[in-house]
């Protein structure tokens, strides 16, 4: 699948960190761990917390580190990355997830995205992408451009659980806020949803915040698994 970071992608200004990014390193792989650790520690705006071979050490780890941003590989023993990505993501104050694979499919990046990470990335990615990467899902945004979200969502729609026929979750949105995230849902950027409601993307952007706070999601990508689950949005066929 591609994936980019794309202006439109992120929302959530008041995740900008101070100090520097503290990552941490998850993989199987020692070279691989070695390899990420030796390229981000060269970085003046990141600090390297931690690194586990698993996922169920990565728990362990996270439990008494902090961290900002963690690079999960998916296949993993013990317990895959998948499966860390959603326990991190059920502690509610997790650190981002920024999924990479050696694998380019979209059962990954459905799974991965579905679990609650903020980005997609393969491994082989050139390291100024990992890196550029790790800043975006550090200020809040994601990785996975929204309109690659969707299209995830609409061809794997089967495997997605039945919504509820009322989602009370959305009840505390506003019409206006529900109407952004709707678009946002379509894959339109703040600039496409501005023209449509005939609004100042300030405007755009200080809504789909609101949206993001009560519903306690991270970040546009969540937003629009949320929007598919809570059964807002339809998929496509």
């Amino acid at each position: 699948m591609s994936t980019g970071a794309g202006t439109d992608t992120g929302t959530d200004p008041s995740t900008d960190p101070s100090g520097p990014i503290r990552v941490a390193v998850v993989d199987d792989q020692p070279l691989i761990r070695a390899g990420f650790t030796l390229v981000l520690s060269a970085q003046s705006d990141m600090e390297v917390v931690g690194e586990a071979a698993d996922g169920a050490e990565a728990l362990r780890l996270l439990k008494n580190t902090e961290a900002d941003v963690v690079i999960m590989d998916i296949r993993m023993p013990v317990m895959d990355g998948i499966e860390a990505t959603r326990r991190l993501a059920e502690r509610g104050t997790a650190p981002r997830v920024l999924v990479l694979t050696t694998f380019d499919t979209d059962e990954d990046a459905f799974a991965a995205l579905q679990a609650g990470a903020s980005g997609f990335l393969l491994k082989n990615s050139p390291a100024e992408d990992v890196v550029s990467a790790i800043r975006i899902v550090a200020a809040g945004e994601s990785v996975v451009a929204p309109r690659v979200t969707r299209a995830l969502l609409d061809r794997f729609a089967g495997k997605l659980a039945p919504p509820p026929r009322r989602d009370d979750r959305l009840a505390v949105l506003t019409a206006r806020e529900r109407e952004v995230l709707e678009l946002v849902a379509e894959g339109l950027s703040n600039a496409e949803i501005a023209a449509r409601l005939f609004v100042a993307e300030a405007t755009v952007k200080a809504h789909f915040g609101k949206v993001l706070a009560k519903l306690h999601l991270r970040d546009r990508a969540q937003a629009v698994v949320f929007a598919y689950e809570s059964g807002l949005v339809r998929p496509v066929g």
